[in-house]
């Protein structure tokens, strides 16, 4: 897939070009552009606690990158405030290549839902690759909630506002703004209560501190085939391949509720465009290992592969998309 660089990066280019024709040695810039990076362990900022969906795609890509490359792929936890706390920390890493940042979808509602934040998403971070891309499902606690099924459930939801609740990663989320988004297309109320994670609150629904939860499939699959949570409805247009049996939104009457939890791989403004395209690569080559795509699959997961241009408009795209979807649920931070 082409990446498109910019005009300065092409001009840079030419003159080392010329530079090292000069020298006799036009030859080497192939190597030297495929040698030099990584020539250090890179760092990777991952904006919520171990355990989350974020955390369940970034670690399989680190373990294939260190394969691949020889050197470490080092997630660093840094959760708090709907991942914004980490999108801060990485947007002020130094831009020398070995920093990197793996944030989602929650990263484009953040804006609408957080009046001063410490960062701008398309100011200070570049976009590299997109990583993943799974639906959410509302999974429930098995003992708080018996209904034997979505139609059940969702009549004793309306026959009981308000005294049901659902975890989410965070204020600002996409688990969140799915809950949002339900209470608005249903004509409900359910109480919200934000965790520092998606990880801490799947703890707690499976603990039966709390009744439901709209995940990413991601972070939820194993759980659901385990037994702990149960899925009652899976978002979009058709059922999830991964899990067949569960109903999707459209079969059961909602079909404007098409929520995609999704991951990608940014960078600090001003990292150089040899190490985005390298950061590409070698992130795209661990996506398509057969050991990652069997991961990706048993989460219910798409890789969609989207890189540079395309996945930084897909980015501006989202942003306005959840804008309106904040404005019109009226959701705030609790």
């Amino acid at each position: 897939m082409a990446l498109d660089f910019p005009l300065s990066f092409v001009a840079n280019r030419r003159t080392v070009w010329r530079a090292l024709a000069v020298g006799g040695i036009a030859h080497a810039w192939p190597a030297l552009a495929q040698s030099t990076w990584p020539t250090k362990p890179v760092t990777m900022v991952v904006p919520f606690p171990a355990g989350g969906g974020t955390d369940a795609f970034a670690r399989p890509i680190a373990a294939q990158f260190a394969k691949h490359t020889g050197k470490q792929l080092v997630i660093d936890n840094r959760g708090g405030a709907g991942g914004t706390l980490g999108a801060g920390v990485a947007s002020r890493a130094q831009p020398d290549g070995h920093n990197l940042f793996m944030g989602a979808v929650h990263h484009t509602i953040a804006p609408a839902m957080y009046p001063k934040l410490d960062y701008d998403l398309e100011r200070d971070l570049v976009p590299l690759i997109q990583v993943a891309s799974v639906p959410q499902v509302l999974v429930v606690n098995p003992k708080n909630v018996q209904s034997p099924d979505f139609r059940h459930f969702l009549e004793h939801v309306k026959k009981n506002p308000g005294k049901l609740n659902y975890g989410s990663a965070g204020g600002g989320t996409s688990h969140h703004l799915a809950g949002e988004l339900f209470k608005l297309q249903t004509s409900t109320f359910i109480t919200h209560i934000p965790y520092r994670g998606a990880g801490p609150a799947l703890q707690d629904l499976m603990a039966g501190n709390v009744d439901m939860m709209f995940d990413g499939l991601g972070s939820s699959a194993a759980h659901i085939k385990g037994g702990r949570i149960r899925a009652m409805m899976v978002s979009g247009a058709q059922r999830n391949p991964a899990f067949p049996d569960v109903p999707c939104s459209t079969e059961l009457g909602l079909p404007d509720y098409n929520v995609t939890t999704w991951y990608g791989v940014w960078a600090p403004r001003g990292t150089l465009p040899e190490a985005q395209a390298r950061a590409i690569e070698e992130i795209r080559r661990a996506c398509q290992t057969d050991e990652a795509k069997a991961t990706w699959r048993g989460q219910g997961a798409d890789f969609p592969n989207l890189t540079g241009a395309q996945f930084d408009a897909f980015i501006k795209a989202e942003l306005r998309k959840w804008a309106a979807v904040v404005k019109a649920s009226g959701a705030k931070l609790d």
